[in-house]
Protein backbone atom coordinates (compact mmCIF):
# COMPACT_ATOMS: atom_id res chain seq x y z
CA UNK A 1 0.00 0.00 0.00
CA UNK A 2 2.96 2.35 0.34
CA UNK A 3 2.86 3.18 -3.40
CA UNK A 4 -0.78 4.36 -3.41
CA UNK A 5 -0.17 7.98 -2.33
CA UNK A 6 2.32 8.36 -5.20
CA UNK A 7 -0.14 6.79 -7.62
CA UNK A 8 -2.91 9.09 -6.46
CA UNK A 9 -0.65 12.15 -6.75
CA UNK A 10 0.06 11.23 -10.38
CA UNK A 11 -3.69 10.95 -11.01
CA UNK A 12 -4.36 14.25 -9.32
CA UNK A 13 -1.53 15.97 -11.21
CA UNK A 14 -2.93 14.66 -14.49
CA UNK A 15 -6.37 15.89 -13.44
CA UNK A 16 -5.11 19.41 -12.70
CA UNK A 17 -2.99 19.47 -15.87
CA UNK A 18 -5.86 18.31 -18.06
CA UNK A 19 -8.19 20.95 -16.69
CA UNK A 20 -5.64 23.74 -17.08
CA UNK A 21 -4.95 22.72 -20.69
CA UNK A 22 -8.65 22.63 -21.47
CA UNK A 23 -8.59 19.02 -22.65
CA UNK A 24 -11.94 17.35 -23.28
CA UNK A 25 -11.52 14.66 -20.63
CA UNK A 26 -13.99 13.14 -18.24
CA UNK A 27 -11.73 13.30 -15.22
CA UNK A 28 -14.29 11.89 -12.81
CA UNK A 29 -14.71 8.82 -15.04
CA UNK A 30 -10.95 8.45 -15.44
CA UNK A 31 -10.44 8.58 -11.70
CA UNK A 32 -13.16 5.98 -11.11
CA UNK A 33 -11.61 3.83 -13.83
CA UNK A 34 -8.24 3.78 -12.06
CA UNK A 35 -9.79 3.02 -8.67
CA UNK A 36 -11.79 0.15 -10.20
CA UNK A 37 -8.69 -1.35 -11.82
CA UNK A 38 -6.70 -1.08 -8.58
CA UNK A 39 -9.58 -2.67 -6.68
CA UNK A 40 -9.89 -5.56 -9.16
CA UNK A 41 -6.29 -6.33 -10.01
CA UNK A 42 -3.96 -5.05 -7.28
CA UNK A 43 -1.86 -7.77 -5.64
CA UNK A 44 -3.36 -7.17 -2.16
CA UNK A 45 -6.80 -6.32 -0.81
CA UNK A 46 -7.57 -2.60 -1.13
CA UNK A 47 -9.73 -0.11 0.73
CA UNK A 48 -11.54 1.84 -2.00
CA UNK A 49 -12.96 4.38 0.42
CA UNK A 50 -9.55 4.94 1.97
CA UNK A 51 -7.98 5.36 -1.47
CA UNK A 52 -10.58 7.96 -2.41
CA UNK A 53 -9.94 9.94 0.76
CA UNK A 54 -6.19 9.74 0.15
CA UNK A 55 -6.78 11.15 -3.32
CA UNK A 56 -8.88 14.04 -1.97
CA UNK A 57 -6.21 14.92 0.58
CA UNK A 58 -3.48 14.75 -2.08
CA UNK A 59 -5.48 16.90 -4.49
CA UNK A 60 -6.03 19.64 -1.90
CA UNK A 61 -2.38 19.53 -0.81
CA UNK A 62 -1.41 20.25 -4.41
CA UNK A 63 -3.32 23.53 -4.24
CA UNK A 64 -2.09 25.31 -1.09
CA UNK A 65 -1.30 24.57 2.59
CA UNK A 66 -4.73 25.64 3.85
CA UNK A 67 -7.19 23.81 1.61
CA UNK A 68 -8.11 20.76 3.69
CA UNK A 69 -10.37 17.72 3.87
CA UNK A 70 -12.24 16.79 7.05
CA UNK A 71 -13.77 13.29 7.31
CA UNK A 72 -17.36 13.08 8.51
CA UNK A 73 -16.42 11.53 11.86
CA UNK A 74 -14.07 14.42 12.63
CA UNK A 75 -16.27 17.25 11.45
CA UNK A 76 -18.14 17.96 14.68
CA UNK A 77 -14.92 18.40 16.65
CA UNK A 78 -13.43 20.55 13.87
CA UNK A 79 -16.47 22.84 13.88
CA UNK A 80 -16.58 23.36 17.63
CA UNK A 81 -14.30 26.39 17.84
CA UNK A 82 -15.93 28.03 14.81
CA UNK A 83 -19.53 27.41 15.86
CA UNK A 84 -18.81 28.48 19.42
CA UNK A 85 -20.69 25.53 20.88
CA UNK A 86 -21.03 21.75 21.00
CA UNK A 87 -23.58 19.31 22.38
CA UNK A 88 -22.56 17.64 25.63
CA UNK A 89 -23.01 17.61 29.40
CA UNK A 90 -21.02 20.75 30.21
CA UNK A 91 -17.93 19.89 32.19
CA UNK A 92 -14.25 20.78 32.05
CA UNK A 93 -12.41 17.57 32.86
CA UNK A 94 -9.00 16.10 33.46
CA UNK A 95 -7.90 12.46 33.44
CA UNK A 96 -5.75 11.68 36.46
CA UNK A 97 -4.63 8.25 37.63
CA UNK A 98 -6.84 6.75 34.92
CA UNK A 99 -9.94 8.43 36.34
CA UNK A 100 -12.16 11.13 34.84
CA UNK A 101 -12.13 14.14 37.19
CA UNK A 102 -14.53 17.07 36.92
CA UNK A 103 -12.37 20.19 37.10
CA UNK A 104 -15.33 22.56 36.66
CA UNK A 105 -18.88 22.66 35.35
CA UNK A 106 -19.92 25.05 32.59
CA UNK A 107 -22.15 27.79 34.00
CA UNK A 108 -25.76 27.10 33.06
CA UNK A 109 -24.89 23.71 31.56
CA UNK A 110 -26.84 20.50 32.24
CA UNK A 111 -24.23 19.04 34.61
CA UNK A 112 -24.19 22.15 36.78
CA UNK A 113 -27.99 22.33 36.87
CA UNK A 114 -28.20 18.76 38.21
CA UNK A 115 -25.58 19.36 40.91
CA UNK A 116 -22.37 17.88 39.50
CA UNK A 117 -19.49 19.53 41.39
CA UNK A 118 -15.80 20.27 40.79
CA UNK A 119 -13.80 17.40 42.25
CA UNK A 120 -16.38 14.75 41.36
CA UNK A 121 -15.04 11.62 39.68
CA UNK A 122 -17.10 10.08 36.88
CA UNK A 123 -16.57 6.32 37.11
CA UNK A 124 -19.48 4.81 35.16
CA UNK A 125 -21.16 6.01 31.94
CA UNK A 126 -24.34 4.29 30.72
CA UNK A 127 -23.54 1.24 32.84
CA UNK A 128 -19.95 0.93 31.57
CA UNK A 129 -17.05 1.29 33.99
CA UNK A 130 -14.60 3.90 32.70
CA UNK A 131 -12.18 4.05 35.66
CA UNK A 132 -8.87 2.20 35.44
CA UNK A 133 -9.36 1.14 31.81
CA UNK A 134 -6.90 3.43 30.01
CA UNK A 135 -9.36 6.25 29.34
CA UNK A 136 -8.31 8.88 26.79
CA UNK A 137 -9.64 12.36 26.07
CA UNK A 138 -11.18 11.16 22.82
CA UNK A 139 -13.04 8.43 24.73
CA UNK A 140 -14.53 11.01 27.08
CA UNK A 141 -15.81 13.13 24.20
CA UNK A 142 -17.29 10.07 22.51
CA UNK A 143 -19.16 9.01 25.65
CA UNK A 144 -20.36 12.38 26.91
CA UNK A 145 -21.06 14.23 23.64
CA UNK A 146 -24.04 13.25 21.51
CA UNK A 147 -27.32 14.36 19.98
CA UNK A 148 -29.14 17.39 21.36
CA UNK A 149 -31.72 16.25 23.91
CA UNK A 150 -30.31 12.73 24.29
CA UNK A 151 -29.60 11.39 27.77
CA UNK A 152 -26.51 9.91 29.39
CA UNK A 153 -26.45 8.19 32.78
CA UNK A 154 -23.33 8.77 34.85
CA UNK A 155 -22.23 7.52 38.25
CA UNK A 156 -20.03 9.81 40.30
CA UNK A 157 -17.73 9.30 43.26
CA UNK A 158 -17.71 12.31 45.57
CA UNK A 159 -15.36 13.01 48.45
CA UNK A 160 -16.87 12.04 51.83
CA UNK A 161 -19.87 10.32 50.19
CA UNK A 162 -19.95 6.56 50.73
CA UNK A 163 -21.75 5.43 47.58
CA UNK A 164 -21.87 6.50 43.96
CA UNK A 165 -24.21 9.34 43.04
CA UNK A 166 -26.26 8.74 39.88
CA UNK A 167 -27.15 11.53 37.45
CA UNK A 168 -29.28 11.24 34.31
CA UNK A 169 -28.01 14.17 32.26
CA UNK A 170 -29.80 15.52 29.19
CA UNK A 171 -27.24 16.71 26.67
CA UNK A 172 -27.55 20.31 25.58
CA UNK A 173 -25.66 22.96 23.65
CA UNK A 174 -22.54 23.96 25.55
CA UNK A 175 -20.90 27.28 24.74
CA UNK A 176 -17.22 27.35 23.79
CA UNK A 177 -16.04 30.79 24.79
CA UNK A 178 -13.61 32.65 22.56
CA UNK A 179 -12.92 35.37 25.15
CA UNK A 180 -10.54 33.67 27.58
CA UNK A 181 -10.20 36.61 29.90
CA UNK A 182 -11.01 40.27 30.39
CA UNK A 183 -10.26 42.57 33.30
CA UNK A 184 -8.99 46.02 34.26
CA UNK A 185 -5.20 46.25 34.32
CA UNK A 186 -5.37 49.56 36.19
CA UNK A 187 -7.98 52.28 36.66
CA UNK A 188 -8.05 53.15 32.95
CA UNK A 189 -6.58 50.22 30.96
CA UNK A 190 -8.81 47.30 30.03
CA UNK A 191 -7.60 43.94 28.73
CA UNK A 192 -9.35 41.35 26.55
CA UNK A 193 -7.85 38.05 25.40
CA UNK A 194 -9.47 36.38 22.38
CA UNK A 195 -8.53 32.79 21.50
CA UNK A 196 -10.43 32.41 18.19
CA UNK A 197 -12.89 34.11 15.85
CA UNK A 198 -16.15 32.16 16.15
CA UNK A 199 -19.83 32.91 15.64
CA UNK A 200 -20.03 33.97 19.30
CA UNK A 201 -16.91 36.15 19.35
CA UNK A 202 -18.54 39.45 18.48
CA UNK A 203 -21.22 39.05 21.14
CA UNK A 204 -18.65 38.02 23.75
CA UNK A 205 -16.33 40.93 22.99
CA UNK A 206 -19.19 43.43 23.09
CA UNK A 207 -20.16 42.13 26.53
CA UNK A 208 -16.55 42.46 27.70
CA UNK A 209 -16.23 45.97 26.25
CA UNK A 210 -19.44 47.11 27.91
CA UNK A 211 -18.39 45.71 31.28
CA UNK A 212 -14.92 47.24 31.07
CA UNK A 213 -16.30 50.64 30.06
CA UNK A 214 -18.63 50.51 33.06
CA UNK A 215 -15.51 49.94 35.19
CA UNK A 216 -13.92 53.10 33.79
CA UNK A 217 -11.91 51.80 30.83
CA UNK A 218 -10.43 54.54 28.64
CA UNK A 219 -7.69 52.50 26.93
CA UNK A 220 -7.77 48.92 25.66
CA UNK A 221 -5.23 46.15 25.12
CA UNK A 222 -6.67 43.48 22.80
CA UNK A 223 -4.68 40.25 23.03
CA UNK A 224 -4.46 38.07 19.89
CA UNK A 225 -1.33 36.14 20.89
CA UNK A 226 -1.70 32.52 19.80
CA UNK A 227 -5.02 33.24 18.06
CA UNK A 228 -4.98 31.16 14.87
CA UNK A 229 -8.03 32.89 13.36
CA UNK A 230 -11.47 31.64 12.41
CA UNK A 231 -14.37 33.31 10.64
CA UNK A 232 -13.81 36.24 8.30
CA UNK A 233 -17.19 37.64 9.31
CA UNK A 234 -16.19 37.65 12.97
CA UNK A 235 -13.01 39.59 12.18
CA UNK A 236 -15.07 42.08 10.17
CA UNK A 237 -17.58 42.69 12.97
CA UNK A 238 -14.91 42.96 15.65
CA UNK A 239 -12.88 45.47 13.64
CA UNK A 240 -16.10 47.46 13.25
CA UNK A 241 -16.15 47.95 17.03
CA UNK A 242 -12.94 49.97 16.74
CA UNK A 243 -13.26 51.74 13.35
CA UNK A 244 -15.65 54.62 12.66
CA UNK A 245 -17.56 55.77 9.57
CA UNK A 246 -17.47 53.44 6.55
CA UNK A 247 -13.79 52.54 6.55
CA UNK A 248 -12.62 49.59 4.50
CA UNK A 249 -11.68 46.75 6.86
CA UNK A 250 -10.61 44.05 4.42
CA UNK A 251 -11.20 43.07 0.82
CA UNK A 252 -10.90 39.72 -0.90
CA UNK A 253 -10.86 38.46 -4.47
CA UNK A 254 -10.13 35.25 -6.32
CA UNK A 255 -10.37 33.66 -9.77
CA UNK A 256 -14.05 32.77 -9.31
CA UNK A 257 -14.75 35.39 -6.63
CA UNK A 258 -15.19 39.05 -7.57
CA UNK A 259 -13.70 41.65 -5.26
CA UNK A 260 -15.64 41.85 -2.00
CA UNK A 261 -15.17 44.93 0.19
CA UNK A 262 -16.04 44.69 3.89
CA UNK A 263 -16.43 48.06 5.58
CA UNK A 264 -17.32 49.36 9.02
CA UNK A 265 -21.09 49.72 9.20
CA UNK A 266 -22.23 50.53 12.73
CA UNK A 267 -21.30 52.60 15.75
CA UNK A 268 -18.67 50.58 17.62
CA UNK A 269 -18.23 50.41 21.36
CA UNK A 270 -14.58 51.54 21.29
CA UNK A 271 -14.00 53.88 18.38
CA UNK A 272 -12.03 56.31 20.54
CA UNK A 273 -9.33 55.75 23.12
CA UNK A 274 -5.84 54.25 23.01
CA UNK A 275 -5.90 50.79 21.43
CA UNK A 276 -3.07 48.24 21.34
CA UNK A 277 -3.32 44.84 19.64
CA UNK A 278 -0.95 42.12 20.87
CA UNK A 279 0.37 39.60 18.34
CA UNK A 280 2.95 36.86 18.03
CA UNK A 281 4.09 34.31 15.45
CA UNK A 282 0.94 32.20 16.02
CA UNK A 283 -1.51 35.05 15.41
CA UNK A 284 -2.96 34.15 12.01
CA UNK A 285 -5.70 34.70 9.47
CA UNK A 286 -8.59 36.59 11.11
CA UNK A 287 -6.13 37.89 13.73
CA UNK A 288 -4.14 39.42 10.89
CA UNK A 289 -7.26 40.91 9.30
CA UNK A 290 -8.12 42.68 12.55
CA UNK A 291 -4.60 43.82 13.45
CA UNK A 292 -3.93 44.85 9.82
CA UNK A 293 -7.05 47.04 9.69
CA UNK A 294 -6.23 48.69 13.03
CA UNK A 295 -2.67 49.37 11.86
CA UNK A 296 -3.56 50.56 8.35
CA UNK A 297 -6.07 53.11 9.63
CA UNK A 298 -3.70 54.28 12.38
CA UNK A 299 -6.47 53.45 14.85
CA UNK A 300 -4.04 51.80 17.24
CA UNK A 301 -0.67 50.11 17.59
CA UNK A 302 0.42 46.50 17.11
CA UNK A 303 2.81 45.27 19.79
CA UNK A 304 4.64 41.94 19.88
CA UNK A 305 6.16 39.88 17.08
CA UNK A 306 5.49 39.33 13.38
CA UNK A 307 2.31 37.37 12.78
CA UNK A 308 2.02 34.02 10.99
CA UNK A 309 1.33 35.27 7.46
CA UNK A 310 -1.91 33.66 6.24
CA UNK A 311 -3.78 35.69 3.65
CA UNK A 312 -6.00 33.04 2.07
CA UNK A 313 -9.76 32.68 2.53
CA UNK A 314 -11.30 29.19 2.86
CA UNK A 315 -14.94 28.30 2.27
CA UNK A 316 -16.41 25.19 3.94
CA UNK A 317 -18.10 22.93 1.36
CA UNK A 318 -20.05 19.89 2.50
CA UNK A 319 -19.81 16.58 0.66
CA UNK A 320 -22.54 13.98 0.20
CA UNK A 321 -21.25 11.60 2.88
CA UNK A 322 -21.18 14.27 5.60
CA UNK A 323 -17.51 15.10 5.20
CA UNK A 324 -16.27 18.55 4.23
CA UNK A 325 -13.58 20.31 2.28
CA UNK A 326 -12.38 23.78 3.19
CA UNK A 327 -11.28 25.22 -0.13
CA UNK A 328 -9.25 28.37 -0.65
CA UNK A 329 -11.43 30.62 -2.81
CA UNK A 330 -9.80 34.03 -2.49
CA UNK A 331 -6.92 36.12 -1.20
CA UNK A 332 -7.58 38.85 1.30
CA UNK A 333 -5.90 42.24 1.51
CA UNK A 334 -5.65 44.82 4.28
CA UNK A 335 -7.12 48.32 3.66
CA UNK A 336 -3.77 49.65 2.38
CA UNK A 337 -3.59 46.82 -0.17
CA UNK A 338 -1.22 44.53 1.71
CA UNK A 339 -1.31 40.83 0.89
CA UNK A 340 0.21 39.32 4.00
CA UNK A 341 0.36 35.66 2.87
CA UNK A 342 3.89 34.27 3.13
CA UNK A 343 5.21 32.25 0.14
CA UNK A 344 4.06 28.62 -0.04
CA UNK A 345 5.71 27.32 -3.20
CA UNK A 346 7.71 24.87 -1.09
CA UNK A 347 5.33 23.18 1.37
CA UNK A 348 8.11 21.82 3.60
CA UNK A 349 9.68 25.27 3.91
CA UNK A 350 6.24 26.74 4.64
CA UNK A 351 5.60 24.30 7.46
CA UNK A 352 9.01 24.93 8.99
CA UNK A 353 8.75 28.72 8.75
CA UNK A 354 8.15 29.39 12.46
CA UNK A 355 11.07 27.24 13.60
CA UNK A 356 13.24 28.84 10.91
CA UNK A 357 12.36 32.30 12.22
CA UNK A 358 13.59 31.18 15.62
CA UNK A 359 16.84 29.85 14.16
CA UNK A 360 17.32 33.09 12.22
CA UNK A 361 17.16 35.06 15.46
CA UNK A 362 13.94 36.85 14.56
CA UNK A 363 12.33 36.13 17.93
CA UNK A 364 15.13 37.94 19.72
CA UNK A 365 16.22 40.73 17.35
CA UNK A 366 13.82 42.71 15.17
CA UNK A 367 16.61 43.60 12.73
CA UNK A 368 16.86 39.90 11.82
CA UNK A 369 13.68 40.38 9.77
CA UNK A 370 14.63 41.30 6.21
CA UNK A 371 11.73 42.73 4.19
CA UNK A 372 12.28 43.98 0.60
CA UNK A 373 11.26 47.50 -0.41
CA UNK A 374 8.70 46.01 -2.81
CA UNK A 375 6.62 44.97 0.19
CA UNK A 376 6.49 48.46 1.72
CA UNK A 377 3.11 50.15 2.10
CA UNK A 378 1.89 53.32 3.80
CA UNK A 379 -0.79 53.60 6.47
CA UNK A 380 -3.85 55.52 5.36
CA UNK A 381 -3.78 58.45 7.81
CA UNK A 382 -0.24 59.20 8.99
CA UNK A 383 1.55 57.47 6.09
CA UNK A 384 3.71 55.33 8.37
CA UNK A 385 5.62 52.51 6.65
CA UNK A 386 4.16 49.01 7.05
CA UNK A 387 4.94 45.74 5.28
CA UNK A 388 3.09 42.95 3.49
CA UNK A 389 4.14 39.57 2.17
CA UNK A 390 4.67 37.60 5.36
CA UNK A 391 2.49 38.63 8.27
CA UNK A 392 1.79 41.86 10.12
CA UNK A 393 4.93 43.57 11.42
CA UNK A 394 4.40 45.09 14.88
CA UNK A 395 4.89 48.78 15.57
CA UNK A 396 6.75 47.82 18.74
CA UNK A 397 8.79 44.61 18.68
CA UNK A 398 8.98 42.51 21.87
CA UNK A 399 11.57 39.69 21.91
CA UNK A 400 10.70 36.20 23.07
CA UNK A 401 11.35 35.98 26.80
CA UNK A 402 13.69 33.04 27.44
CA UNK A 403 14.69 34.11 30.96
CA UNK A 404 13.66 31.44 33.40
CA UNK A 405 13.65 28.64 30.85
CA UNK A 406 15.41 25.42 31.80
CA UNK A 407 15.32 21.74 30.91
CA UNK A 408 13.85 20.97 34.33
CA UNK A 409 10.99 23.43 33.79
CA UNK A 410 10.39 22.01 30.30
CA UNK A 411 10.25 18.47 31.71
CA UNK A 412 7.68 19.57 34.29
CA UNK A 413 5.55 21.15 31.58
CA UNK A 414 5.80 18.27 29.13
CA UNK A 415 4.96 15.78 31.85
CA UNK A 416 1.89 17.77 32.86
CA UNK A 417 3.00 17.77 36.51
CA UNK A 418 2.25 21.44 37.18
CA UNK A 419 -1.29 21.00 35.94
CA UNK A 420 -2.07 17.67 37.59
CA UNK A 421 -0.53 18.61 40.95
CA UNK A 422 -2.49 21.86 41.01
CA UNK A 423 -5.72 19.96 40.40
CA UNK A 424 -4.90 17.32 43.04
CA UNK A 425 -4.00 20.01 45.58
CA UNK A 426 -7.20 21.93 44.83
CA UNK A 427 -9.30 18.78 45.08
CA UNK A 428 -7.86 17.91 48.50
CA UNK A 429 -7.95 21.44 49.91
CA UNK A 430 -10.83 23.18 48.11
CA UNK A 431 -12.88 24.03 51.21
CA UNK A 432 -9.89 25.29 53.18
CA UNK A 433 -8.62 27.33 50.23
CA UNK A 434 -11.99 28.99 49.65
CA UNK A 435 -12.39 29.66 53.35
CA UNK A 436 -8.99 31.34 53.51
CA UNK A 437 -9.39 33.07 50.11
CA UNK A 438 -13.14 33.71 49.68
CA UNK A 439 -12.54 35.75 46.53
CA UNK A 440 -9.95 35.91 43.79
CA UNK A 441 -8.71 39.36 44.73
CA UNK A 442 -7.61 38.09 48.14
CA UNK A 443 -6.10 34.94 46.61
CA UNK A 444 -4.07 36.89 44.06
CA UNK A 445 -2.76 39.30 46.68
CA UNK A 446 -1.99 36.84 49.47
CA UNK A 447 -1.43 33.30 48.18
CA UNK A 448 2.21 32.28 47.92
CA UNK A 449 3.80 29.01 46.87
CA UNK A 450 5.63 28.70 50.19
CA UNK A 451 8.22 26.12 51.19
CA UNK A 452 5.68 23.57 52.46
CA UNK A 453 3.63 23.88 49.28
CA UNK A 454 6.67 23.45 47.03
CA UNK A 455 7.97 20.49 49.03
CA UNK A 456 4.59 18.82 48.54
CA UNK A 457 4.89 19.55 44.81
CA UNK A 458 8.39 18.06 44.55
CA UNK A 459 7.26 14.95 46.44
CA UNK A 460 4.33 14.60 44.06
CA UNK A 461 6.61 14.82 41.01
CA UNK A 462 8.99 12.21 42.45
CA UNK A 463 6.12 9.83 43.15
CA UNK A 464 4.83 10.25 39.63
CA UNK A 465 8.22 9.99 37.89
CA UNK A 466 11.23 8.80 39.88
CA UNK A 467 13.58 9.70 37.03
CA UNK A 468 12.67 13.39 37.21
CA UNK A 469 14.81 14.61 40.08
CA UNK A 470 14.83 18.21 41.20
CA UNK A 471 17.74 20.06 39.63
CA UNK A 472 18.62 22.79 42.12
CA UNK A 473 20.50 24.96 39.64
CA UNK A 474 17.79 24.81 37.00
CA UNK A 475 15.05 25.22 39.59
CA UNK A 476 16.71 28.42 40.82
CA UNK A 477 16.64 29.66 37.23
CA UNK A 478 12.96 28.77 36.71
CA UNK A 479 11.60 29.20 40.23
CA UNK A 480 9.52 32.31 39.50
CA UNK A 481 8.00 30.81 36.35
CA UNK A 482 7.18 27.50 38.05
CA UNK A 483 5.54 29.13 41.06
CA UNK A 484 3.56 31.54 38.92
CA UNK A 485 2.17 28.77 36.73
CA UNK A 486 1.24 26.68 39.77
CA UNK A 487 -0.59 29.65 41.26
CA UNK A 488 -2.33 30.34 37.94
CA UNK A 489 -3.55 26.74 37.70
CA UNK A 490 -4.86 26.92 41.26
CA UNK A 491 -6.75 30.08 40.36
CA UNK A 492 -8.29 28.36 37.35
CA UNK A 493 -9.32 25.34 39.40
CA UNK A 494 -10.90 27.50 42.12
CA UNK A 495 -12.53 29.99 39.72
CA UNK A 496 -12.04 29.98 35.95
CA UNK A 497 -9.84 30.79 32.95
CA UNK A 498 -10.33 34.51 33.49
CA UNK A 499 -8.57 34.29 36.84
CA UNK A 500 -5.86 32.04 35.38
CA UNK A 501 -4.75 34.78 33.01
CA UNK A 502 -4.90 37.49 35.65
CA UNK A 503 -2.18 35.55 37.47
CA UNK A 504 -0.28 34.17 34.50
CA UNK A 505 -0.10 37.52 32.68
CA UNK A 506 2.26 38.88 35.32
CA UNK A 507 5.10 37.50 33.16
CA UNK A 508 3.50 38.21 29.78
CA UNK A 509 6.26 40.37 28.33
CA UNK A 510 4.23 41.53 25.33
CA UNK A 511 1.36 42.62 27.56
CA UNK A 512 3.71 44.31 30.02
CA UNK A 513 5.35 46.23 27.18
CA UNK A 514 1.94 47.39 25.95
CA UNK A 515 1.03 48.62 29.42
CA UNK A 516 4.33 50.47 29.56
CA UNK A 517 3.70 52.11 26.17
CA UNK A 518 0.41 53.53 27.43
CA UNK A 519 1.53 54.48 30.92
CA UNK A 520 4.85 56.05 29.84
CA UNK A 521 3.21 58.20 27.14
CA UNK A 522 5.07 56.42 24.30
CA UNK A 523 1.71 55.93 22.59
CA UNK A 524 1.21 59.67 22.12
CA UNK A 525 4.64 60.06 20.50
CA UNK A 526 3.52 58.00 17.49
CA UNK A 527 0.98 60.75 16.61
CA UNK A 528 -1.66 58.43 15.18
CA UNK A 529 -4.27 61.19 14.80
Amino acid sequence: MKYFPTLILIIVSNFISAQSNGKDLSTSYKFKEVIDKVSRYYVDETDDEGLTETAIVALLEELDPHSTYIPADELQAAQTSINGSFVGVGIRFQIMKDTLNVVATIAGGPAEKLGVLPGDKIVVVDGENIAGVGLRNSDVREKLMGELGSKVKVEIQRRNVNKNIVFNITRDKIPVFSVDSYYMVDDEIGYIKLNSFSRRSHEEVRMALSDLKNQGMKNLIFDLQGNGGGLLGAAHRLADEFLSDEKLIVYSEGRAQPRNNLRSEFKGLFEKGKLIVLTDEYSASASEILSGAIQDWDRGLVVGRRTFGKGLVQRPMGLSDGSEIRLTIARYYTPSGRFIQKPYDDVDTYRKDISQRYLNGEFVHSDSIKMPDSLKFKTLVTKRTVFGGGGIMPDFFVPLDTIGNSDYYSDLLRGGFLNTFSYAFTDQNRKDLLKKYPNFKKFKAEFNCDEDFMNEFFSYVQNEDESLEKNEEEYALSETAIKLRLKAYLARNLWNTNEFYQVYNETNEILNRAIEIIQNKEYEKINLD
